[in-house]
């Protein structure tokens, strides 16, 4: 029976994830969650006996643990895949550029360090405190969601100068991955990166009334049509996770896929 850990899984892409995974019969499914109760009820129908909430926010090191043990007692032991869903992009500074905080720099620095405690630290702490779990497994796959946006080459291709302190964070935790792919490629752990698109979970898109949030987001979408004339609308949650699926099915260590950052496509376009 394979066995997942999907973190953040209580809403959008995690919460897609965990329905999806969970509809084989053949996997286990483990959602990591802040709020199990809230969890089961955006799931929005009887659980399957296969999907097991936990409560475990990934700022939180001895949630983290506790999760890690119930889990080996749900799998005997091991862990197949480890998807690094849960992240943050802050309302604070998401259609906002660097130089937008030069007034009142704290807050720009609490935005970052808060950006970097979930999507850099955070991944970090899950992954260090399941990798016992994952070297019994049988697939040893660990997969961290990032974007697009943190792709130098795009933000400077299309001079992408908003939401910052996202951006920088993701690229930080490319980095880790990297890094945990050096570290581990040896025992046959494979590690990657990938974004999952542009997805329309229904979160996220300014107040009609943020004239200055609106314009930004109007001129990033003005953009993105430039970079990418064929893209014509967001994918859904489901489309995205079936993506995504195919690509962690087929990306292995021996395919040379270790380390890398790619999109749901499996390569370097992101829309």
């Amino acid at each position: 029976m394979p066995s997942y850990v999907v973190t953040g899984a209580s809403r959008g892409l995690g919460l897609e994830f965990v329905r999806t995974l969970s509809s084989d019969t053949q996997n286990l499914v483990i959602g990591l969650v802040r709020n199990r109760a809230a969890a089961e009820k955006a799931f929005g129908e009887a659980v399957p006996r296969n999907l097991i909430f936990l409560n475990a926010d990934i700022t939180d090191l001895d949630a983290l643990k506790s999760a890690a043990t119930e889990t080996a007692e749900l799998t005997g032991g091991g862990l197949d895949y480890l998807i690094n869903n849960a992240a943050l992009i802050s309302e604070t500074s998401r259609y906002r550029t660097l130089s937008d905080f030069a007034h009142d720099p704290q807050i720009l620095i609490k935005d970052l360090q808060v950006s970097f405690e979930v999507n850099v630290i955070g991944p970090i702490n899950t992954v260090n405190t399941f990798i016992p779990l994952l070297r019994k497994g049988q697939e040893k796959k660990v997969f961290t969601l990032s974007t697009g946006m943190a792709d130098i080459d795009l933000i400077n291709q299309i001079d992408i100068a908003a939401a910052a302190p996202y951006s920088i964070s993701k690229g930080a935790v490319n980095v880790a991955v990297a890094k945990y792919n050096a570290l581990y490629k040896s025992e046959g752990i494979l590690f990657m990166a990938i974004s999952p698109g542009v997805v329309d979970t229904g979160e996220g898109m300014p107040s009609s009334d943020n004239v200055e949030d609106m314009k930004a987001a109007q001129d990033m979408a003005i953009k993105f049509a430039a970079y990418a004339p064929h893209f014509t609308a967001a994918s859904t949650p489901q489309e995205s996770v079936n993506d995504m699926l195919k690509l962690f099915e087929r990306s292995s260590i021996k395919n040379g896929n270790g380390g890398t950052f790619v999109s749901h496509l499996g390569n370097k376009q992101w829309l």
